[in-house]
């Protein structure tokens, strides 16, 4: 066996998978720029530091289970004229990750709230933070089943566990008492432990009819808006937009129904 070879099998042991992988380019690159063996090693823990972190963001991308891979880039802001570039920009350093706070993205259905959700959640995962992507109403459901097969306390825990939890949906369909009353002890649990972002089709003052009992939304608003950046988007449906342009509707057909009095466009506390 040649030298390189051993090195190889030995780098593989160590699980350096990239650079034993590349460690022949390596070579015969040190060698043409006579790189001292301090940059070579240099060069090699770099290529290896890099590797393993992506491997390590690609896993919390899967663990996160997003519906669809959108970045930030991707997103129009010039279709959304109502949301500022630079809050999102803001949001996607997860300053507000690290201290714990929570995210509300609301507005009509389709101008853009689950895209800058995922987004977000990319760019966690890309941080280091362990993301969790879950709809609504497969929350309230994994919930009801935990609670009704006695192992309420561990998937609290679990959904506990996650530096952010991306909530989406709510809003779109009606939460009955019970339900309301799990997730207050979901939100309760990361309160100041853990992110929470939420997306949402409604006002906040529609959430008393959401959760069906305004006095158990007033005490998970209450959790959710200590420390919290609100982010009220306006405007049309981008999936409508794309029909109107070809010809399909109208404006005043497509226009998003709103939701109730609207929120600050954006409040920070």
């Amino acid at each position: 066996m040649r030298q390189i070879e051993r090195i190889q099998e030995l780098m593989g042991r160590l699980k350096l998978v990239r650079t034993s992988v590349e460690l022949p380019g390596l070579l015969e690159e040190a060698s043409k720029k006579e790189l001292a063996y301090s940059d070579l090693l240099e060069e090699l823990f770099t290529r290896e530091t890099a590797a393993k972190s992506e491997r390590h963001t690609a896993m919390r991308t899967v663990l996160a289970r997003f519906p669809f891979h959108k970045s930030l880039e991707s997103f129009d802001f010039t279709q959304q004229p109502s949301l500022d570039p630079k809050l999102i920009k803001e949001l996607s350093t997860c300053r507000f990750i690290a201290n714990a706070e929570n995210v509300l993205f609301l507005g009509p259905p389709g101008v853009g709230k689950t895209h800058l959700a995922v987004a977000l959640g990319l760019a966690a995962c890309a941080q280091g933070y362990r993301t969790a992507f879950v709809t609504a109403s497969s929350l309230i459901a994994t919930l009801l089943k935990a609670q009704n097969e006695g192992r309420l306390e561990e998937r609290l825990k679990l959904l506990t566990q996650p530096r952010l939890l991306i909530i989406d949906e709510i809003g779109y369909l009606p939460i009955d008492r019970i339900s309301a009353n799990l997730f207050f002890q979901l939100v309760s649990r990361r309160y100041e432990r853990g992110a929470v972002l939420i997306t949402s089709n409604q006002s906040l003052s529609g959430w008393g009819e959401v959760f069906g009992d305004r006095l158990i939304a007033t005490a998970i608003l209450d959790r959710l808006l200590h420390h919290s950046t609100i982010v009220n988007i306006k405007g049309d449906s981008y999936r409508l937009k794309e029909k109107r342009r070809a010809g399909l509707f109208g404006r005043a057909e497509t226009r998003a129904p709103q939701d109730g009095p609207a929120p600050p466009e954006v409040a920070v506390g």
